[in-house]
């Protein structure tokens, strides 16, 4: 295999690892709906989330060490050692529904968390490394397919679990662990057969500057905590609460748990069409522009569907198993889908305004960054528990808070300051 085809075959096999990020990262949502009706769960939408919330546990473990590996192992072997982990955690999901324990389930959602994790901090830097000139435009194809698997991830466990009722079980959405199991299989093979080179500099001297220096970055890492989990809150308690035919929106029965994926799906979608827009306009409007921008629409659009009651209903595109169809659903979901065009860019935008100044301190600072994607566990677990006391639509002042802050960053906290 020459080395161009051999790049080639590398670039395609990182962009489905991208790809993979966020098909495991969102089967927790799904997946919890079937673990919540098992009998002593019997319906909490805390421990229904508890999935979710180990995934993104593994990333303040994982977080700092998973940039030392790159030190220590390279990019590629870091990258098969990301990829045999993922492996073992959706199998471990797997043998859950062989014992139906909760237990089983939760370990394998931590070990999936210490995956995507150590993928996430490599496969951006590696299809820089094999794109060469073109490397941007690996990394905004594999952003693209990794919003792409997020919008089919909850449709997809939807469209398996069919009904939701007591007698739903894990092995239901055994299809898509095995496509998961599948895909690291083969990208592990492939990625042995292919010669990578680190490049230089990966190897750190020690003499780097501390990032905890900086105010606006302390502001930033905050600000990322939060942004994670207002990204993963939005659609993962929207899932819970169309799915929910007693205490939710009140849809049917026989169709609720479909139409609940694709719209949470939809969300993942918007998130895809407003990253695509972004990279057009990004050039031309500051990042701190931007962030502000999207932060006083996004507090718009959550509070519009807090206050809009559930009787207010419109129409949307969902697929009903057999082809798509408009299905009615409550004003305050659509808002909600479209708070995923706000949170497309906040991540790319945070990140700029928090490493601003930061010098030879940005590689510790990247490291810390993955640490704090933590929140996308925390802030969804906290929303749910009020969800359980107070209902679907007040806990979604956890995100209104949350995107305050981020509003305050944008403003106020990222100008560059000495702690």
């Amino acid at each position: 295999m020459s080395k161009k085809n051999g790049n080639i075959v590398a670039v395609i096999t990182m962009i489905f690892l991208f790809g993979m990020i966020s098909f495991v990262t969102n089967l927790a949502a799904p997946i919890g709906n079937i673990w919540k009706m098992q009998p002593g769960i019997d319906g909490s939408n805390t421990l229904g989330m508890m999935g979710n919330m180990m995934n993104f546990l593994a990333y303040a473990i994982m977080g700092i060490p998973a940039g030392r590996m790159l030190t220590k192992f390279g990019y590629k072997k870091t990258a098969l050692i990301a990829i045999a982990v993922g492996f073992v955690g959706v199998f471990v999901q797997f043998l859950s529904g062989v014992s139906v324990s909760f237990v089983v389930y939760l370990l394998g959602a931590f070990i999936c968390g210490f995956s995507v994790c150590m993928l996430n901090t490599v496969v951006n830097p590696m299809l820089k490394i094999l794109g060469g000139k073109k490397s941007n435009q690996y990394i905004q194809i594999g952003g693209t397919f990794n919003s792409l698997m997020g919008t089919v991830t909850p449709m997809l466990v939807g469209v398996l679990i069919g009904q939701l009722t007591k007698e739903s079980v894990i092995s239901d959405v055994n299809p898509v662990l095995f496509i998961a199991m599948g895909v690291f299989a083969a990208a592990f093979v492939i990625l042995n057969f292919i010669k990578i080179e680190d490049p230089e500099g990966v190897k750190s001297d020690g003499k780097a500057a501390s990032p905890w220096k900086f105010k606006h970055f302390i502001y930033g890492i905050i600000a990322i905590f939060i942004y994670v989990g207002v990204e993963v809150g939005i659609p993962g308690t929207l899932n819970f609460y169309l799915s929910d035919t007693a205490n939710g929106a009140g849809l049917d029965s026989s169709i609720a748990v479909k139409i609940a994926g694709f719209v949470a799906g939809t969300y993942w979608f918007m998130m895809l069409v407003g990253r695509f827009t972004s990279s057009f306009i990004s050039g031309k409007v500051s990042a701190r522009t931007q962030l502000t921008c999207v932060s006083v629409v996004a507090i718009v659009l959550c509070v519009a569907a807090m206050f809009i009651p559930a009787a207010n209903t419109t129409k949307m595109p969902v697929f009903t198993g057999s082809g798509f169809d408009m299905a009615v659903v409550p004003v305050s979901a659509l808002l909600l889908v479209l708070c995923g065009l706000c949170t497309s860019v906040m991540w790319g935008t945070i990140f700029d305004l928090a490493v601003e100044g930061l010098g030879t301190a940005t590689n510790q600072a990247s490291g810390i960054f993955m640490a704090m994607v933590v929140g996308g566990g925390i802030l969804p677990l906290l929303q749910n528990f009020i969800a359980d006391k107070a209902g679907y639509m007040p806990s979604y002042w956890v995100i209104v808070a949350g995107l305050a802050f981020i509003l305050f960053f944008a403003v106020v906290g990222s100008k560059i300051k000495k702690a």
